[in-house]
């Protein structure tokens, strides 16, 4: 499967989108189809982890004070289902790999 997780409203997902071929990927702007719950848990088989796919960078988390708590697994879980801008975007799956972010310093995992 190849697909594509992205924010419309996200300067650095259009440009990402601009700059790539996507007429191979699905593509599931997530503020108005939201990420559903058997979607995080396959992003999760991949990551291995919900914190990896939290977006420390949301507006929200500064708001909600989220710094100063001790988050688990399950709170990042529930926080990115409850609110799409805890998603780090986009989230690019190419098969086999899954590209999480829009930072100079993505690394590829693998399943």
């Amino acid at each position: 499967m190849k697909k594509i997780y992205y924010l419309k409203t996200c300067d650095k997902c259009r440009k990402i989108l601009k700059e790539m071929d996507t007429s191979a990927y699905i593509l599931q702007e997530i503020k108005t189809e939201p990420i559903t719950v058997k979607q995080l848990d396959e992003l999760y088989s991949y990551t291995k982890s919900y914190e990896v796919l939290f977006s420390k960078m949301a507006k929200k988390y500064k708001q909600m004070d989220l710094k100063n708590q001790k988050l688990h697994e399950n709170d990042f879980r529930q926080l990115i289902l409850d609110e799409y801008t805890f998603l780090k975007r986009p989230i690019i799956i190419n098969e086999t790999e899954v590209l999480i972010g829009n930072s100079k310093k993505i690394i590829p995992i693998s399943k």
